[in-house]
């Protein structure tokens, strides 16, 4: 088996999540008392937030690669970044990196190809749905994205920053969310992906009449796959 490296703590909720995710697909793979083989390095949010809200992305860039090498190090074989906005950064480390850094855009998209979809909603933070560095994946394999309208972006981002990022569950929050996704729906997105590792602790796919990408599962999936490739 190989040693996963992980990058967490943006936020705590999601890593948690990460680490359950892949210690139970290596156990559905191997039966017994089988479990990952994985290394931690777990962040302050309230540093990585303080860089996105000035927009100092070469800081965190510094943070994460140094968090990288360090965790290669110690053995790492695979680099998991478990929070979609950190892709933002994912390729100029794998260029540093000489393990691979498993790309949870790429994998994304690979799961919606399966199905032949064409077009596709994004929710996630302002950075994830605005910036390229996840949508560019999905145009690469001809995949059309669409995004939520400025008031809907600036209402999901907020909720994860204050709400989902602490584990704080809203019913009205989850309400509003089922509305951005079916106007989404009504726009032409055939799937949903729920990019930000921490919008399935509010929506499901029984919420949801299209099929829906959590990223977090498909990411944690793909990782299990690779230690036990």
């Amino acid at each position: 088996m190989k040693t996963l490296g992980l990058i967490g703590g943006i936020s705590w909720v999601s890593t948690a999540d990460y680490y359950k995710l892949i210690n139970e697909g290596v156990n559905e793979r191997l039966g017994g008392i089988n479990f990952a083989k994985c290394i931690i390095h777990s962040f302050n949010y309230a540093d990585i937030i303080r860089n996105n809200n000035n927009n100092d992305w070469e800081s965190t860039f510094i943070m994460l690669s140094e968090a990288c090498e360090n965790l290669q190090q110690s053995g790492a074989e695979a680099i998991v970044l478990c929070a979609n906005t950190m892709h933002l950064l994912a390729d100029r480390i794998q260029q540093k990196m000489s393990i691979p850094v498993i790309h949870i855009a790429t994998e994304t998209t690979k799961e919606i190809k399966k199905l032949n979809l064409s077009k596709v909603g994004l929710l996630g933070t302002k950075f994830t749905m605005e910036l390229e560095f996840f949508t560019s994946k999905l145009s690469d394999q001809n995949i059309e994205t669409c995004i939520p309208e400025p008031e809907d972006r600036d209402f999901i981002q907020d909720t994860i920053y204050h709400e989902l990022g602490k584990g704080i569950i809203n019913p009205d929050t989850k309400q509003r969310y089922i509305n951005i996704i079916n106007k989404l729906i009504e726009n032409g997105a055939e799937g949903i992906i729920l990019g930000c590792t921490e919008i399935p602790l509010l929506i499901q796919q029984e919420d949801i009449a299209v099929p829906i990408f959590d990223t977090a599962i498909i990411h944690s999936a793909a990782a299990v796959a690779f230690a036990l490739s």
